[in-house]
């Protein structure tokens, strides 16, 4: 599973808006590859804000 995957499920998962800390927490991966998942997820716009630097799945 590529990692940008991991991101959104761990996104889906969680219910609530979460920062890349707490996906790192939760995937296990490290924070530039967190990083480098939800910058593409961004673009996609798979992923939105809700609140300043908290992020969930559309």
């Amino acid at each position: 599973m590529e990692a940008k995957d991991q991101v959104l499920e761990a996104m889906k998962k969680g219910g609530t808006p979460l920062n890349a800390g707490k996906i790192v927490e939760i995937t296990g991966l490290e924070r530039k590859v967190v990083d480098k998942a939800m910058n593409l997820l961004k673009k996609e716009e798979t992923i939105f804000s809700p609140k300043r630097c908290f992020w969930q799945a559309k």
